[in-house]
């Protein structure tokens, strides 16, 4: 398997449409965290559904990793909302992402045996400590809860990343995979938070629903294509390349949300390009 110049561009593609979703997530100006994932994922379970007849089904060696990633997906969800709730998203995210590629490279070669080359880890690193860096832009105190989540977070992104990565490959149906997995996983978690908040929570998703669609939409595309690139690439390098969505929330956000850009992102940006470059060598 091989990271092509066409697969690195369309998990590049991806990485910008997880995080426009992820920005539009922050521009709620209701701010409820756990009700704002909700929204999102109920979008995306929707959209799930809609292409399903579309896709097909995958072969029937790859549901257990069906079952086995929406379980690792309701913690997954649960764990973002609460890394929102105690901290910045601009901290707690690039925190969770950074981290999750080099977890990746580690579950990979144990028990995929994809052993990265040196030019792929230095690659993964650089990759990982540019996004890691954009955390600790802000340079003020950040509390300890909101690490630990995030980083409970990123240990769940590695696990369902390799589940994943290697479900898709055995359904033969790339697409048809993640639009089951996609409508599937969605439906417990917000059905748990519709059942903890109540009519609140419906009405809730009700106004939300525009943002459900476009997050929903982008969350589904994008993470189609990451699985897509898996079967055709080395999952460590793939998943690297996608938390390039960090950057581009950076980049979002300083020409959306205002919130500027700055030497110490510019500093990250370059790392991760330098990443990107070490991972075009391996």
């Amino acid at each position: 398997m091989e990271l092509t110049l066409g697969v690195t561009l369309a998990v590049l593609a991806a990485g910008l449409l997880h995080a426009g979703w992820n920005a539009l997530l922050k521009s709620s100006v209701r701010g409820d965290p756990m009700l704002d994932t909700a929204v999102v994922v109920a979008g995306s379970s929707l959209w799930g559904l809609v292409v399903l007849p579309f896709t097909g089904v995958p072969d029937v060696a790859s549901w257990p990793y069906i079952a086995t990633s929406s379980v690792i997906h309701f913690g997954y969800y649960i764990t973002l909302a609460q890394a929102y709730r105690t901290g910045d998203l601009s901290f707690a995210y690039p925190l969770m992402r950074g981290t999750a590629p080099l977890l990746v490279a580690v579950l990979g070669s144990v028990f995929l045996r994809e052993l990265p080359g040196i030019p792929m880890m230095l690659g993964i690193l650089l990759i990982s400590l540019g996004i890691v860096s954009i955390a600790f832009v802000q340079r003020h105190k950040h509390p300890a809860s909101a690490a630990y989540w995030a980083f409970a977070n990123a240990s769940l992104i590695a696990v369902y990343t390799v589940v994943d990565g290697t479900g898709a490959r055995a359904s033969g149906n790339p697409a048809a995979y993640v639009a089951w997995l996609i409508f599937l996983e969605g439906i417990p978690f917000v059905a748990w938070v519709v059942a903890r908040r109540g009519p609140s929570a419906i009405a809730y998703l009700r106004a939300s629903s525009p943002n459900g669609i476009i997050g929903g939409g982008c969350s589904l595309a994008a993470y189609g294509i990451v699985l897509w690139a898996m079967t055709r690439a080395p999952i460590a390098a793939v998943a690297a390349l996608r938390e390039t969505s960090v950057l581009f929330a950076a980049l979002l956000g300083s020409l959306w949300l205002k919130e500027g850009f700055g030497w110490r992102r510019a500093a990250g940006a370059a790392s991760v390009v330098a990443g990107i470059a070490a991972l075009k060598l391996g």
